[in-house]
């Protein structure tokens, strides 16, 4: 397995395997570790997904590859998730959240793919956030540091007015929920984009 460098906070391992003789393809696995514990707040999953599971399929159907959202958080409903943790073809729940990444290609342009679906993800998946400085005056009851006053400590604030692909996929949403009411025979409930009836669910942890 061979550590590859990425963005901070985003590591990636890969997981390969030699080409048949008989085929000339080879599997390869991307793993990519989601940094949420720089981003607590961020919807990792959600954004990958996008509306109804379009985003993510949108990756696969460009790149020729599959995505799986692993780990800590990748089930919608927490309490499922706890309940699955531990049992067999679980294990993942254990790990932090993280996505897998897996290419079944001709050799010659598996690592394009690779890293084709490798810069869309990054880029799907980056908060948008200003860095500010925290600074506490001599009022204050708080000391950083031993002293009144610290201009030093860096914090992130995610800046959702700035966040373009998020708007996108509000508007997608919007447009997918009021085609569904008009085609709808009858009264229509609210619409999840994280599974719809006639569309393949998203591979998150199940």
């Amino acid at each position: 397995m061979q550590r590859l460098s990425g963005p901070p906070g985003m590591t990636m391992d890969w997981q390969g395997a030699p080409a048949s003789p008989s085929s000339f393809t080879v599997k390869r696995i991307l793993r990519l570790e989601i940094p949420v514990d720089t981003y607590p707040n961020f919807n990792f999953v959600g954004r990958l997904l996008g509306p109804r599971g379009n985003s993510l399929k949108r990756v696969e159907a460009t790149t020729g590859c599959r995505v799986y959202i692993r780990g800590k958080g990748s089930i919608k409903d927490p309490d499922k998730e706890e309940k699955l943790r531990g049992r067999p073809g679980y294990e993942h729940l254990n790990d932090p959240l993280h996505i897998l990444i897996e290419a079944d290609l001709p050799a010659n342009i598996v690592d394009l793919r690779l890293r084709q679906a490798q810069e869309i993800i990054e880029e799907l998946l980056k908060p948008v956030c200003l860095a500010a400085n925290l600074i506490i005056g001599a009022c204050s009851s708080s000391l950083v540091n031993g002293s009144p006053y610290n201009v030093g400590f860096r914090f992130i604030i995610e800046d959702e007015s700035q966040d373009f692909i998020k708007r996108q996929q509000l508007r997608e949403l919007a447009m997918l929920n009021s085609n569904f009411r008009e085609e709808s025979p009858g009264p229509s409930g609210s619409v999840s984009p994280f599974n719809t009836s006639g569309m393949k669910r998203a591979k998150t942890g199940r």
